[in-house]
């Protein structure tokens, strides 16, 4: 015993060190699931609201309808 853990010790250690990392693995991939769920989900309400408010988005500056550069300028 004073000459530190038998090679039996230190093997059940190893055994029980890889179930733990491969415990924590498997709860990190869920983890990131859920996250990149959650974003693909914020994201897609997002979209969903920027509809909604009844623009056309993100407008050139360049359009002929008169609020752009040209009709401004042109």
């Amino acid at each position: 015993m004073c000459f530190g853990p038998s090679k039996a010790e230190k093997a059940a250690s190893n055994e029980q060190r890889e179930l733990a990392d491969d415990a924590n693995r498997e709860e990190i991939e869920e983890r990131a699931v859920d996250k990149r769920e959650d974003i693909e989900e914020a994201v897609s309400k997002r979209v969903i609201r920027a509809g909604k408010r009844g623009g056309a988005g993100r407008r050139s500056l360049f359009t002929s309808g008169g609020g752009g550069f040209l009709g401004r300028f042109g």
